[in-house]
């Protein structure tokens, strides 16, 4: 009887402690153990290619009104983040400026779209924008001025470059200044990143 009795109490504990091993407490999120998240620019598209043309406001239109209009170039970013924390991250938003060759930039993205990255998993979230060959003028004639003239460009041979060289991804295009904001349980984390795909 005495052995059935330490033999029950051991399968009893051995019992105890399997359950007990099966049972994981979650892990919750604090300053010391918020890892920030691993952020990594996969592939840059253009979705869409029209050409490289530019017409004024004194160009009559086949049909519509006239204005000075250029060439849209549309362009789709897939970004990777890598959670390697123990509890789910919420990715709230980012924001970057993409640049041609480098240092023209030609527009800032902004997303707002929230995406949860589960504990230890990889999700990819994708930013779209769009330039014109007018906006980049625009933004060129105002912060690209003393950069062209620099490398002995006018703002419609950078413009023609561009058109022309990033739908063939023959010249390289930054995103940098990003910012990228993750959430757990009310901390945050901003994270900067800036790379150059070739």
């Amino acid at each position: 009887m005495k052995k059935k009795l330490v033999l029950m109490t051991v399968l009893l504990f051995g019992l105890g402690v399997v359950l007990t091993s099966c049972v994981t407490i979650p892990v919750k999120p604090s300053a010391a153990n918020f890892k920030a998240p691993v952020i990594t620019l996969e592939s840059f598209e253009i979705p869409q290619y029209d050409g490289y043309w530019y017409y004024g406001s004194k160009t009559k239109p086949t049909k519509g009104k006239a204005g000075n209009h250029g060439a849209p170039l549309p362009m789709n970013f897939v970004f990777s983040i890598e959670n390697p924390n123990p509890y789910p991250v919420l990715l709230e938003g980012m924001k970057f400026t993409v640049a041609f060759d480098k240092e023209f930039d030609l527009v800032t993205v902004s997303n707002q779209d929230a995406s949860w990255i589960p504990a230890g998993k990889t999700n990819q979230v994708r930013a779209s924008t769009l330039i014109t060959v007018r906006s980049g003028l625009l933004s060129l004639l105002v912060t690209g001025g003393y950069k062209l003239k620099a490398r002995g460009w006018s703002p419609w041979k950078a413009l023609e470059r561009w058109w022309t060289g990033v739908p063939d991804y023959t010249l390289p295009v930054t995103v940098h200044e990003g910012a990228f904001v993750f959430k757990a349980d009310g901390l945050v984390k901003v994270l900067p990143f800036e790379t150059t795909f070739k």
